[in-house]
């Protein structure tokens, strides 16, 4: 008889499988790097997914000039806020200067009095600025409270573009362009969960002794430890997940192109802001933060797709 085996169950790429401490995933803004112009990054808020009537104008395309049906994601974009401007040198923070006290932002952070001009803040050395903005979900049903996120942007002159944007609103339409995105959220939240949803693994046979969900042995007597590749009952979900190269079909504001059906959305209500549609599927439920930056590593297959939106079918 030959010898019983299985290969191991569950990923080793994610670990340690437990809650993520942020909402809201740090990228690494290194590799962002000339990847798009003006702000890297912008807060979003998930609102569902829909059948989306496009054209498909992709080159050598058997689908080439005919309308087809693709499924999209409908992220809401409200406008967001600089809250502060952060100062870098040797990648370290070497300054952070306080641009904004509004009031919405008092259940997240401690707010100065007063605020002081940016020009007489700014430190003789530093070699990168980025910007912590805040989003400004009163303009969406969902919330008010704001969501806080750190921002890298590309310009020539990167002290002069935050003295242009500081005080102002930034709107989707108007400081985020790119036809490839990466999307980076948490992933559903499903609690305390066993190995056989966790990992994988098999159901044993119905003679068990010791438990049908459960691994056959732990761990040997030598070393007398159980690993962390075991696998065992813990959290799953609310994990820090990216999707990488989603082509976007269209992004607009909801005055100019009303998607809204007569009852709103399930679970989210109506989009009330500016909203961007990406092909596929984003991670989370509705309502979950959503941070979407210029994809870093484009593909050819997804850069030469062309996609005009007709409608999104209701």
């Amino acid at each position: 008889m030959a010898k019983l085996s299985s290969p191991r169950a569950g990923s080793l790429q994610f670990w340690p499988r437990k809650r993520a401490e942020k909402i809201l995933p740090s990228p690494n803004w290194r590799t962002l790097n000339g990847k798009g112009k003006g702000i890297l990054g912008f807060i979003t808020y998930k609102v569902g997914m829909a059948t989306a009537l496009v054209k498909d104008n992709t080159a050598d395309s058997i689908t080439k000039g005919k309308k087809i049906v693709i499924p999209v994601t409908i992220l809401e974009a409200p406008n967001m806020k600089v809250f502060s401007v952060r100062f870098y040198r040797n990648g370290q923070v070497i300054k952070d200067v306080i641009v904004s006290n509004d009031s919405d932002l008092k259940k997240m952070v401690k707010l100065p009095q007063q605020v002081q001009a940016l020009d007489s803040q700014v430190p003789q050395e530093y070699d990168d600025i980025r910007l912590i903005v805040y989003s400004l979900p009163k303009q969406t049903s969902i919330k008010k409270t704001p969501d806080i996120a750190e921002i890298a942007f590309t310009a020539d002159n990167k002290l002069d573009f935050v003295k242009g944007i500081v005080g102002k609103e930034l709107s989707l339409k108007e400081s985020f362009s790119s036809d490839l995105v990466d999307v980076r959220g948490l992933t559903t939240g499903k609690g305390l969960v066993g190995p056989v949803k966790r990992f994988g693994i098999t159901l044993k046979q119905h003679k068990t002794e010791k438990g049908v969900r459960r691994p056959g042995s732990l761990s040997p007597w030598h070393p007398a430890r159980v690993t962390f590749r075991t696998p065992m009952a813990g959290q799953l979900g609310m994990f820090t997940r990216v999707h990488y190269n989603l082509k976007v079909i269209s992004q607009n504001a909801i005055a100019d192109k009303d998607i809204n059906s007569e009852s709103g959305f399930k679970n989210y209500g109506k989009v009330k802001s500016n909203y961007i549609l990406v092909k596929g599927s984003v991670q989370g439920p509705s309502k979950r933060q959503i941070l979407i930056t210029p994809s870093f590593r484009p593909t050819k297959s997804q850069t030469k797709k062309k996609y005009e939106l007709i409608e999104v079918l209701k």
